[in-house]
């Protein structure tokens, strides 16, 4: 046997001032008595007393001698060697995904392998180690190495589920390298509780027994996998809809998909799927007002995750514009082809004041000085306080984009000019170089559109000749427009991808005007709260680990939304929740005895309290003649 502490050995001498005051003599008190006649008589049978007879209370001083013995030997903390021949250092891998959340097994996998984790934790020797990670999207160790039962257990528990997708894969690596953290020789085992299949080849490969406990039955599941929407190419009110249910399962199955846009109905398809079908239609719809878009599964299973998803469907305001150009049916008429568009034709001659908030198009003649706000010049044909023209451009040629730039703003999607038909053109040079950023070059080097960003001010330019080429008669003219309006109002009313559960995205704070009285918080589906910094322009938000629409309130306007973002499974893997028993499976994860489970000091304190008891009982009893 071994001592963890030897120091505390010294306690021993604590017995040595326990015999002196047995063996310390008492002073006896005078008094004065009337007679001597009874206490001569007492005398006379007593013997005379020495010090070593005082030792006739040897019962209640081994008793006190031998407490001290047990206090002293349980502060040296002993241990016999084949504890630390068979100390262990666990790392259990608990999969909190959503596929974990199936009530296949009652009440559901992840409550299962919780219970069996608690099991586990009971079941570690003293001095064991055990550290808890969880695979239910990111791993995180959620805790380190510890032989706190208490502590282990609180913790196991207190793992929640969540709409991620499995990482047990990746959570195993990272209790791969805990495993390989200095320590002293411990056994390193790692206690995967999943209901995943894992690579047999990588369990191989590695050098720590990894013990596999699968949760969950051959159970079939019928979700939706996809669900994404989209603005229309051709209808700015519109929008299209990818819906994509997945049968995962070993029969056919009939369901019925039903879509809602704010709790009113907008279409419903039956569905007949064959085993291991993969169902998906793009639908076409139109909506001004937006709202939370709803698609919903008619059919009950044992994993209810995947039989809902979202998208959120942003509002479309109209958009005012200011045509300042002499009659053009070609530019009047593509601005009116946008429903979106509410359009104000002013001749260059009566040009005054602009509505605010609009967007103003020059066709060839500019004022002097361009306005702020928002400003589309096209064909540009006399000075401007941004830029000089030059001499016409005879058929140019297009010979360069810049589609890292064009990309960012998005004016050049679906756009492509290279087959375009372009007579004529201006030569323009910007008085500020550093301020212009030219999307489109022509092969000699001169701009064909361009950018110019102030404070306040956004302007694109189009130095292209209309009336001569056959841009306008182009669906790219159209589509260009489009983007230009998209881009001047900030991409207000586009359509946000949804999220698949385990993504982290970025937003535009500056976008949402906050301000410094604002508090901006992220609100979860569950209503879960987590606030948000201040005074940055851009935050990454997530992982977003629930189902449901996100969204960003400010609290000090009483709540209000200022964006929202849908997050779905959409994950074909975590739908298919059939969970095969493993061919091979390690040794069990073996329980220590009931004696194991505590240290030799705390059965040492049990016999000191039982020691003290029995002396105080022996002098309550008179032992001690």
């Amino acid at each position: 046997m071994s001592l963890a502490n030897p120091l505390a050995l010294y306690w021993l001498g604590a017995i040595i001032p326990i015999v002196g005051l047995y063996i310390l003599k008492v002073r006896l008190r005078r008094v004065a008595v009337p007679t001597m006649l009874f206490w001569n008589r007492l005398y006379d049978q007593q013997k005379p007393r020495s010090v070593w007879q005082r030792l006739r209370h040897w019962v209640s001083l081994l008793i006190q001698a031998a407490l001290a013995l047990l206090i002293a030997a349980a502060l040296a903390d002993p241990f016999f060697p084949w504890e630390t021949r068979q100390l262990r250092r666990v790392v259990l891998v608990v999969d909190n995904s959503a596929s974990m959340n199936a009530t296949d097994v009652a009440p559901s996998r992840l409550i299962a392998a919780k219970s069996q984790a608690v099991s586990m934790i009971r079941g570690l020797r003293f001095r064991d180690e055990l550290a808890i990670v969880s695979a239910g999207g990111r791993p995180r160790v959620v805790c380190g190495f510890s032989s706190h039962s208490r502590t282990l257990t609180a913790t196991a528990n207190d793992i929640s589920p969540t709409d991620n997708p499995t990482r047990v894969t990746e959570a195993i690596e990272l209790a791969r390298r805990l495993l390989d953290e200095p320590a002293d020789e411990r056994q390193s085992e790692i206690v995967v509780l999943t209901d995943r299949d894992l690579d047999p080849i990588r369990e191989g490969e590695s050098l720590v027994a990894i013990d596999v406990r699968r949760f969950g039955a051959m159970t079939g599941n019928i979700g939706i996998t996809q669900f994404q929407t989209r603005r229309s190419l051709i209808d700015p009110l519109g929008y299209e809809i990818l819906v994509e249910v997945t049968n995962a399962s070993d029969k056919a199955v009939e369901a019925r998909l039903e879509m809602d846009l704010n709790d009113d109905v907008i279409d419903v398809v039956p569905l007949k799927l064959t085993a291991g079908q993969r169902w998906w239609q793009a639908f076409e719809k139109t909506s001004a007002s937006g709202g939370h878009l709803t698609a919903k599964l008619d059919h009950a299973d044992s994993f209810m995750a995947d039989n809902q998803a979202w998208a959120v469907l942003p509002k479309r305001d109209s958009i005012p514009v200011m045509l300042v150009s002499e009659p053009n049916l070609f530019l009047q008429k593509v601005f009116e082809s946008n429903p979106l568009v509410q359009l104000d034709c002013v001749e260059p001659s009566r040009l005054g004041l602009r509505p605010d908030r609009s967007i103003t198009v020059f066709h060839r003649q500019t004022p002097p000085q361009l306005p702020t706000g928002s400003v589309l010049v096209i064909d540009p044909r006399n000075d401007c306080d941004l830029w000089t023209v030059g001499e016409p451009v005879p058929n140019p040629l297009v010979g360069q984009q810049d589609q890292r730039a064009a990309a960012s703003m998005s004016l050049l999607t679906h756009v492509q000019l290279n087959n375009v038909l372009l007579p004529e053109a201006r030569q323009v040079t910007f008085v500020d170089d550093a301020a212009a950023r030219v999307l489109v070059r022509a092969i000699g080097g001169e701009p064909l559109l361009a950018v110019i960003e102030r404070p306040g001010q956004k302007v694109l330019l189009l130095t292209v000749n209309l009336a001569e080429g056959d841009l306008p008669l182009r669906t790219a003219f159209p589509i260009l427009v489009s983007n230009a309006l998209s881009w001047f109002t900030e991409n207000r009313g586009e359509l946000s991808e949804s999220l698949p559960t385990g993504a982290i995205t970025e937003i535009d704070l500056a976008s949402l005007n906050p301000t410094s009285e604002q508090q901006l918080t992220l609100v979860a589906p569950d209503g879960r709260r987590t606030e948000l910094p201040s005074r940055v322009d851009r935050i990454s938000l997530g992982p977003f680990d629930q189902c449901g629409v996100w969204r960003v309130v400010d609290l000090q306007k009483g709540e209000i939304t200022l964006s929202e973002r849908a997050c779905n499974l959409a994950n074909r893997d975590e739908s298919d929740i059939r969970c095969l028993e493993p061919e091979g499976r390690t040794e069990p994860f073996v329980a220590a005895s009931s004696f194991g489970q505590r240290p030799i000091w705390v059965w040492l304190i049990a016999l000191s309290w039982l020691l003290l008891g029995l002396e105080w009982w022996a002098y309550q009893r008179r032992w001690i003649a």
